[in-house]
């Protein structure tokens, strides 16, 4: 009869299957692996700081059916029996995605005045890091590469729509901005308000004059009233 040899569990190895590069969507595979006698229990963990980690699985094999970008990170697992434990060292898991939708923001964000300068920029979350360009619709040519794009001495013909297109070795994802300029007739709607306010003052300033002659009048009746009283006595 063959003796087997009681044994705490060896340290830990950890693989992942597929090997090679991770895509968001996928599906994904790690696996622990310790020699013990007898048969040792797994626990899979993801390292966040949280001193309160909380277990992923208790199995051998962490199975991630559809990895997402949230799922990258460093895992580790645990293995033991009833005569001891050992932790694997960390196993990191980087997802790569293809950009997101971009954010584009303008500044100033008030009204753009004829002759000042505009500055376009373009953010996306993606991995690996993605590079951006800027294109005018129906225009061909890109008008600037990089994040931040800053166009100055802006014109009214400069006005249209404006995209960037951020892109990786992933995919590509773009976003839009309608840009115009106010022009120097921004002008005559402020003028146009600031006599409107000056009409809408008018008939306010007629009733306060005519209320004063009013009570002017009624006064002097009163006046006239009472020398005459005297007059008669």
């Amino acid at each position: 009869m063959k003796c087997f040899q009681e044994n705490a569990p060896k340290l830990p190895s950890v693989s992942v299957s597929p090997s090679a590069e991770i895509m968001e969507g996928s599906s994904v595979t790690l696996t622990c692996s310790s020699d013990a006698n007898p048969a040792a229990n797994y626990t899979w963990y993801k390292r966040n700081g949280n001193p309160a980690l909380q277990s992923l699985s208790n199995e051998s094999q962490l199975i991630f059916s559809s990895i997402q970008s949230s799922d990258s990170g460093l895992y580790y697992c645990t293995v033991e029996n009833v005569l001891g434990k050992r932790t694997s060292g960390d196993f990191g898991i980087d997802v790569k995605y293809a950009p997101k939708l971009p954010s584009v923001s303008v500044s100033p964000s008030a009204e753009i005045m004829e002759g000042s300068s505009v500055t376009l920029t373009c953010s996306s979350d993606a991995n690996p890091a993605a590079t951006y360009t800027w294109y005018k619709e129906n225009e061909d040519s890109p008008l600037h590469s990089g994040q931040i794009f800053t166009m100055t001495d802006f014109r009214a013909e400069h006005s249209g729509n404006y995209y960037c297109v951020a892109q990786n070795t992933r995919g590509r994802h773009n976003s839009t901005l309608y840009l115009t300029t106010a022009g120097k007739t921004a002008l005559i709607p402020n003028v146009i308000r600031l006599t409107l306010v000056v009409l809408s003052l008018i008939p306010l300033l007629l009733l306060i004059v005519w209320m004063r002659k009013k009570m002017s009048s009624s006064h002097e009746a009163e006046s006239n009233e009472v020398v005459e009283m005297i007059e008669m006595q």
